[in-house]
């Protein structure tokens, strides 16, 4: 094979939560994800010297860790966990019942007993936190907030703290004086992060990069017509004015800080969600940036075509998408290199359902054929990989965090003869690009264009209100009467409000169960323009942007007993009082949702059966899944259970359930696919009684394989109905 650098490029980044106006943080995501994954992604690098790669730390993140551990910040979730168990106010309780099991419950839950034990007390998907709370003891809640907390300090830790594993080990039962050790002890871990960085980066093992100051889409503040060069037809909001200045601060001031944080100013740029555009170029290189990425579908669309991908997802032109290439603009010239979008992707969403070992030698498989595939046309320089991606939102579906596998594969990396980890910059330094772009296509790392940040009503909405804002802040900065200071923090507020993690939210693209909590912080920031210089913001600002809001269930309960005919045909009426879930995606700064077969989950009961339909998106269910191997439902209440549907786009699939990988002889399962799939598992071959829990989940599995999980995180829970259940319903 061909020599083969590969280029690692973590992108480390949460949104600017805090509201500096009235001084309050409702989102812990900074202080967890620094504990966990900011920490332990640099600890990982540091076990093996020889492992060089790119971290980009958006200067966002960076702030308000130092706002922690510089300036003793606190957030709403840190709050409450210093708060004594026993004298907690009911709605510091309803919090804390809300939000402490904001986790991957399969990786970051079941594992530990105690925890797992006041999950299913919470009952997520069926009590509010208000009816939920008189199952709650002091006790409960003391090992739930230290719980809360644990389970967002990395594995590695543990290894190096015997302290820290021994408070784990205990399980539960802590006191007051433990928690507050525990609490004092991740803010020791967080403050080691910024350092940490610094220290790998004065090495020479990685290499620093930044983001424009607060995330914005750059090609949308410099012009959002730029939009309809991806998407000819989208809708785009009414005020249409451009934010070049904007655009222009927020990239300076990233610079600027990141010189001021680690002492030398960044070579490289991740820009926001890899959004890029050919009229932007002359703005990032001005500001002394040499070097940008993005996906390899705007190389695709950059070239015509001629970099793509056939239906069985093989590359046409390899050698053209592992290399750098030259954009210039205005005689402002930066390298660029574009991710391999299906590796970057196999690490964020796949191997981690795969043993570790397994994950690694197929990551390892395909870079040999990268440099095989190469070898031909790649001239003098070495293959370039460029794997890209989130530095932190995938480990927590990985099991035990991902240490066996990023261990592994970092050791093995280092060991290959043919095979350099290397930092971007010293690539280009040594095999400069060659090739030049003629024109850069604009869109993002996502399905290259905007689609997720402007188009959809909620979205264009926020943008003019954005604008209206913006308008007038440019007023006020003209009255002499406004003091400077005011401005100044004015300002900052309009460049905060510009961050594409609320255009994330807005839309259906997305959502979590803190929508409405990113709609009132966007709107939150733009009333404290008015509010810092002496106004009262417009009313339009005091009303929810997003459809839907408060605390998000999961899915919907059944409200009444099924009459369901095993058949695979649609029967609005047969399902009528099912539960449901909707598939959407989730936290994190990427999506897999656009990729899904699955659209829904119904489920619910008759007096003998658990129930479950599977709708699919566009086609039917023989059509969908007609390459799909196996259908898996995995129960994790009743411990034990799996349904394997083989071939389940077949009318007649073939049917299996398991108890401990042993075959339930017997069990009576049922099963139809035609538009959709319908399942019928009898009570009895589940060995469950009346009120008994249920929860599950569902996969697809090729090749013993899992592509795809339903839901992405968490499971779907229900009971089995007691002999009064639909007297109870007719009575609530």
């Amino acid at each position: 094979m061909h020599e083969l650098s590969l280029a690692f490029f973590w992108h480390q980044h949460q949104p600017y939560y805090p509201d500096d106006v009235s001084g309050r943080n409702p989102m812990p995501w900074v202080r967890l994800h620094g504990t966990k994954d900011y920490w332990g992604m640099a600890m990982h690098l540091k076990e093996v010297p020889q492992m060089h790669a790119t971290i980009n730390l958006v200067p966002s993140l960076i702030a308000q860790i130092r706002a922690y551990t510089e300036q003793g910040h606190e957030d709403e979730h840190l709050r409450v966990s210093r708060l004594p168990a026993d004298g907690l106010a009911e709605a510091d309780l309803h919090y804390l019942l809300d939000n402490f099991f904001m986790v991957n419950p399969d990786q970051m839950i079941r594992p530990y007993p105690r925890y797992y034990e006041l999950y299913q007390q919470r009952g997520m998907s069926i009590d509010p936190a208000s009816r939920a709370a008189r199952r709650f003891t002091t006790r409960d809640i003391l090992d739930l907030q230290c719980w809360s907390n644990l389970v967002w300090i990395h594995p590695i830790a543990f290894e190096l703290d015997p302290e820290l594993a021994e408070f784990r080990n205990k399980g539960g039962r802590w006191r007051e004086n433990e928690k507050a050790w525990l609490l004092q002890r991740q803010m020791e871990l967080l403050d080691e992060v910024i350092p940490l960085h610094r220290e790998l980066a004065e090495s020479g093992q990685i290499e620093l990069t930044t983001t424009p100051f607060y995330h914005p889409i750059l090609p949308l503040l410099w012009d959002k017509r730029l939009a309809r060069q991806a998407m000819p037809d989208v809708a785009l909001p009414e005020r249409l004015e451009a934010n070049q200045p904007d655009a222009i601060a927020q990239i300076r001031r990233a610079v600027e800080y990141h010189a001021e944080v680690f002492g030398e100013k960044p070579r490289g740029m991740w820009p926001s969600e890899g959004s890029v555009a050919q009229a932007v170029i002359p703005a990032i290189a001005e500001a002394g940036i040499e070097w940008i990425a993005t996906d390899e579908e705007i190389l695709s669309c950059s070239t015509e075509g001629r970099v793509s991908r056939d239906a069985q997802g093989f590359l046409r032109h390899p050698e053209l998408l592992y290399r750098p290439w030259r954009v210039e603009e205005k005689g402002k010239p930066l390298q660029i290199l574009f991710r391999d979008h299906a590796m970057s992707d196999q690490i964020g969403f796949h191997y981690q359902r795969y043993p570790a070992h397994q994950a690694v030698d197929d990551f390892m498989g395909k870079l040999e054929a990268i440099g095989r595939a190469t070898s031909a046309n790649a001239g003098q320089r070495p293959t370039l990989v460029s794997i890209i991606l989130d530095g932190e939102n995938c480990w927590e579906y990985y099991p035990h965090g991902g240490v066996e596998f990023l261990r592994t594969l970092y050791r093995r990396i280092v060991d290959h003869p043919k095979i350099a980890p290397v930092r971007v910059g010293d690539y280009l330094d040594k095999h400069p690009a060659t090739d030049k772009l003629p024109h850069l296509f604009a869109g993002s790392w996502i399905s290259h264009n905007f689609g997720i940040w402007v188009g959809h009503p909620e979205c264009n909405r926020a943008w003019d209100l954005l604008s209206k804002t913006r308008e007038y802040l440019k007023l006020a900065a003209k009255d002499a009467d406004k003091p400077k200071e005011s401005l100044s923090r004015a300002w900052e507020e309009l460049y905060i409000a510009e961050g594409s993690d609320w255009f994330w939210w807005f839309g259906d693209s997305h959502t979590s169960a803190q929508d409405g909590l990113f709609d009132q912080l966007f709107r939150k920031h733009l009333q404290n323009v008015y509010l810092l210089l002496g106004e009262e913001p417009p009313t339009e600002l005091l009303h929810p942007i997003s459809q839907g809001h408060g605390h998000l269930l999961l899915h919907t309960q059944p409200t009444g007993l099924l009459n369901v005919k095993i058949n695979g045909r649609h029967t609005y009426f047969e399902w009528i009082n099912a539960g449901r879930y909707i598939c959407a995606a989730g936290r994190g700064a990427m999506s897999m949702a656009d990729r899904q077969r699955i659209e829904a989950i119904h489920f619910g009961f008759d007096d003998r059966r658990l129930l479950i339909r599977i709708d699919v998106k566009d086609r039917a269910v023989r059509e969908s899944l007609a390459e799909v191997d196996t259908l898996r439902i995995a129960f994790l209440e009743p411990p034990g259970f799996e349904l394997l549907i083989a071939h389940p786009g077949w009318h007649e699939p073939i049917l299996q359930l398991y108890h401990n990988d042993v075959p339930v002889s017997l069990s009576r399962v049922e099963a139809a696919g035609d538009a959709i799939l319908e399942i019928g598992i009898p009570w009895a071959s589940l060995s469950l009684a009346a009120n008994a829990p249920v929860q599950f989940y569902v996969e697809l599995l090729q090749n013993d394989q899992s592509i795809e999980r339903t839901p992405h995180e968490g499971v779907i829970e229900t009971f089995v109905p007691s002999p009064d259940f639909e007297q109870i319903m007719w009575q609530v």
